[in-house]
C-alpha cells in the first residue's frame, strides 16, 4: 500500500514538472508572469512562518516563537549576517522559555 503512494507521488511530481516544461515560452517571457513567480516564493515562506510561529494545532498561540520571530526581524533590519539571525532568534526563544 505504502509503495503505490510513493509511486503515485512519483508520477504526480513527473506530470507537474513535464507540465511546467511545456508552458511556451511566450508565457514565460510576460512581465506579469515574471513578477508573480518572484514574488511567489517571498509570500509562500512568509505565510509558512507566520504559521509555524502562531498557532499550536488549531489554535493561535502567543510564547517563545513570537519573541525570536521578532528577535530575528531586529536582526535583519541591523543588516545583521544570516547566522546572526538565527543565533539571536534561537537564544531568545530558549531564554523566553527558560524564564516562563
Amino acid at each position: 500500500m505504502i509503495w503505490a503512494a510513493v509511486l503515485a507521488g512519483s508520477v504526480g511530481c513527473y506530470l507537474l514538472k513535464l507540465a511546467g516544461l511545456s508552458v511556451p515560452p511566450r508565457l514565460l517571457e510576460n512581465k506579469t508572469v515574471q513578477r508573480i513567480a518572484a514574488a511567489l516564493p517571498v509570500a509562500l515562506l512568509s505565510a509558512l512562518i507566520v504559521i509555524q510561529t502562531f498557532t499550536t494545532g488549531h489554535r493561535l498561540t502567543l510564547d517563545a516563537r513570537a519573541g525570536g520571530l521578532a528577535a530575528a526581524l531586529i536582526a535583519v533590519l541591523l543588516r545583521a549576517p544570516f547566522l546572526v539571525v538565527v543565533g539571536a532568534a534561537a537564544a531568545t526563544a530558549a531564554i523566553i522559555r527558560l524564564l516562563t
